[in-house]
């Protein structure tokens, strides 16, 4: 099956499929799970209960999904959420994902971000119907060394802090179950999924940069920003979301190819620092946002100062590339918040249009011209 290339080629993917999501209460998975649900699979949820407010609880995804709860910290405590149930695709998201509750809580943090990788392995190698599993890490996996230039899927694992470190365990737990028990070019194959800092509606997570400045549009207080130099790769939640779904159907049907490290970042417009995204954003709300301040502290934990993904393998592995630029991704969040204060009854038709429109933007992509230096991808789901 070549790369597929359209919302059409994904479904026909999905339809019918039996897939485990973990972390489905979650900003990420939530998204993933409303789309994957509108594929046509069916899809199995595994979580920690939702926060109040949260993508989840917003658009309802426990309506949409067989939603548990459960705690992938442990063998019995999945074992006990999943009950036995069999799966063709599992997507494991489930992790604690800020990097400063990683120094308040770094042994939970470990425990949910690699030992919860294993435990979730664990139970996807015993499913007699499975067909391939994709970690979702993160960008934070890498040793940074600070570098200008973007950081390749071969470069080394590391971390500075609890939670890039937990990242870098559990790709290294990954390369390791891949190598000893996925290993198997006929059976279940088994790859890895590093994006960049996702920025989007219905994320209300502490410490979160657009959260933070959607909550300050609310009560007009305006959001205090630590480090406005640092740069990121900045993208919506659905472009690597995109990219796990295109990487899922490839497992599904000819795993063996991609099973491996894959980079889904950002355009090179998006790189940019704390304080020139947060001016953006600001500037979108058209003045219900009030600007920020610096309130930079002596004894803040450091933090990586300069961060970028290289994403080639995925262009040209995949088919997959950035659909779209840095204003148009910060546009569709603010209006998602906008419209959530405004009518949060109509915020689960509004996600599927947003995840509508930006499918069209794929399908609009592929009809066109390659960009400079890319290969023209051969427009067919098979």
């Amino acid at each position: 099956m070549n790369a597929p290339l359209d919302e059409t080629c994904l479904a026909q993917a999905f339809r019918g499929r039996r897939v485990l999501v973990t972390g489905h209460t979650g900003f990420k998975g939530g998204w993933l799970s409303l789309w994957l649900s509108r594929l046509g699979a069916t899809v199995v949820g595994v979580s920690l209960p939702p926060a109040r407010p949260s993508f989840c609880t917003a658009v309802a995804i426990e309506d949409l999904v067989d939603s548990r709860i459960g705690d992938i910290r442990t063998e019995s405590g999945l074992r006990e959420a999943i009950g036995g149930l069999d799966f063709d695709l599992v997507i494991h998201l489930a992790a604690q994902a800020i990097v400063r509750t990683s120094y308040e809580a770094p042994v939970d943090t470990y425990l949910t971000n690699a030992v919860g990788t294993a435990v979730v392995l664990e139970s996807a190698r015993r499913m007699p119907s499975l067909r391939g599993v994709i970690v979702v890490t993160s960008d934070k996996c890498y040793e940074n060394r600070e570098w200008t230039w973007p950081y390749r899927e071969n470069d080394p694992m590391g971390g500075r802090d609890p939670y890039s470190s937990s990242k870098g365990c559990a790709e290294l737990i990954a390369a390791a179950y891949r190598a000893s028990f996925f290993n198997n070019i006929g059976g279940p194959q088994l790859a890895t999924a590093r994006a960049g800092n996702v920025i989007g509606g219905g994320d209300w997570g502490a410490d979160r940069l657009v959260a933070d400045l959607a909550r300050s549009a609310s009560t007009g207080i305006p959001t205090r920003i630590r480090n406005p130099a640092n740069v990121r790769p900045w993208q919506h939640v659905l472009e690597p979301i995109r990219g796990y779904l295109m990487l899922g159907a490839r497992l599904l049907y000819d795993g063996h190819r991609v099973a491996d490290a894959w980079n889904f970042g950002p355009g090179a417009d998006a790189d940019v620092n704390v304080g020139t995204l947060a001016s953006l954003v600001v500037s979108k709300w058209r003045g219900e946002c009030p600007d920020y301040v610096v309130d930079r502290q002596e004894d803040e934990p450091p933090e990586s100062v300069v961060l970028r993904l290289d994403s080639t393998k995925a262009r040209v592995g995949l088919g997959w590339k950035p659909l779209l630029r840095l204003e148009d991704a910060v546009a569709m969040t603010v209006e998602w918040y906008r419209t959530y204060n405004q009518e949060p009854s109509r915020i689960r038709a509004f996600s599927h249009q947003q995840i509508s429109d930006y499918a069209g933007r794929w399908t609009m992509a592929d009809e066109g011209q390659p960009a400079p230096g890319e290969r023209k991808e051969v427009a067919t789901c098979a």
